[in-house]
């Protein structure tokens, strides 16, 4: 086919024409796309509608049920989450527990024995603990009596003086025993009996016995913790003299130092040879033989800071105990932040040793014989040490801590 311009002839197809097609299929195909949109009649709309609603009632019901069941698991939740954090409050709380555990049961005891630890102890109870500078538990065992009384009768203040030491001064001093194997025998009673007339005794819970002194010493902290709100908690063997207002004076200028640990500091050998003084069993906790301890203060006398005596007290159940009793104190220190302090003036020796220093102004804060590990036969012997290095009683009234 061939195309001419301008109008049209046989056997051609003029532009005209082939317009007007143009136009007619335009027409046609719009008529053909109306048809295939029409909207549907107004039934057909509702049934989809019908079903959207049918599918959100059975949603809305879903969510419903997941709601309640949420809203459950959700108070499940929560009541998992106070218990948890009922948990951590006891956590939390244990430390003091074991305090007021210890506290009671001494305050059980001298409620029984009629100490007057308890008066002290009601008292603190009701108006608040009163702050002490220090408290001295005074080791002691069944048979020594006569050690206690040579004690009363020198360098420890006895009744009213003693009350107005521990007003004043803020100093408690007492003897520190346990009770027998079998409760309410005849020495817990002759205890009880003295007690009862001295008023000077601090009991613990602790079976007494020379094998279990490092118990007794843990014991001895963690109870005189829970009784008495104290900057140092002191420890001192039935056999040494003291001199109550050097002590005080010593511990009055480290009360700003937290963790202190004060004593005669020393490093003896490890004994493993059975049968000899200061054996210790556990001898291959410490190296080969012939090793020496670690650094800790001679048993004769020592003193701890109030956080050192907490610590052992929230600690006591997971402490070891080893034969010796300093060198278990020691050991219950190492790997903390701990001063240790070596003041050589808590062991001095007996005259004329602690008498030449108190001649000097130097006056000794305890004296004892370092071959007997006290002051030998000092029933007797500390009335002698008591006359010559004795500090005077008006230096204890007279002193300021």
């Amino acid at each position: 086919m061939s195309w001419r311009r301008g109008g049209g002839g046989d056997g051609g197809v003029s532009r005209r024409w082939a317009f007007l097609l143009c136009v007619g299929s335009f027409c046609l195909g719009l008529l053909f796309t109306n048809r295939m949109w029409t909207l549907p009649e107004a039934s057909e709309i509702a049934r989809p509608n019908a079903n959207v609603e049918e599918s959100n009632m059975r949603v809305a019901a879903e969510c419903g049920s997941k709601k309640i069941q949420e809203k459950q698991d959700y108070r499940d939740i929560l009541q998992v989450q106070d218990a948890h954090h009922d948990v951590q409050s006891l956590d939390k709380t244990i430390a003091s527990l074991e305090t007021e555990l210890s506290a009671a049961r001494s305050l059980q005891e001298s409620l029984v024995n009629g100490s007057p630890v308890a008066e002290e102890f009601k008292v603190s109870e009701s108006i608040g603990r009163r702050k002490y500078l220090m408290v001295i538990g005074i080791n002691t065992a069944f048979s020594s009596r006569k050690r206690r009384d040579s004690i009363r009768y020198t360098w420890m203040p006895q009744g009213e003086k003693r009350k107005k030491l521990e007003e004043e001064k803020g100093i408690i001093i007492r003897f520190v025993i346990g009770h027998s194997a079998i409760s309410g025998g005849i020495v817990d009673r002759a205890i009880e009996a003295e007690d009862r007339k001295h008023g000077d005794f601090m009991r613990i819970d602790h079976v007494e016995g020379y094998l279990a002194l490092s118990g007794k010493t843990k014991t001895y902290f963690a109870t005189a913790v829970s009784l008495w709100d104290a900057d140092f908690y002191v420890k001192v063997d039935d056999d040494v003299h003291v001199n109550i207002a050097t002590l005080g004076q010593i511990l009055s200028r480290l009360a700003l130092k937290p963790r202190v640990y004060i004593g005669c500091m020393k490093s003896g050998p490890v004994l493993s040879e059975k049968g000899v003084r200061y054996y210790e069993p556990e001898h291959w906790k410490f190296g080969e033989s012939g090793n020496k301890y670690f650094r800790h203060a001679t048993g004769q006398l020592y003193a701890i800071s109030k956080d050192l005596a907490t610590y052992i007290s929230i600690n006591k159940h997971i402490l070891h105990k080893y034969i010796n009793e300093d060198v278990s104190l020691g050991s219950w220190f190492i790997g903390l932040d701990v001063e240790h302090i070596d003041d050589r003036r808590l062991c001095c020796g007996t005259p004329p040793d602690c008498e030449w220093k108190a001649q000097a102004g130097n006056i000794c804060a305890a004296s004892f014989d370092w071959r007997c590990s006290g002051i030998c036969n000092s029933e007797g012997r500390i009335w002698e040490v008591h006359n010559k290095c004795a500090e005077g009683e008006k230096a204890l009234w007279n002193a300021t801590f």
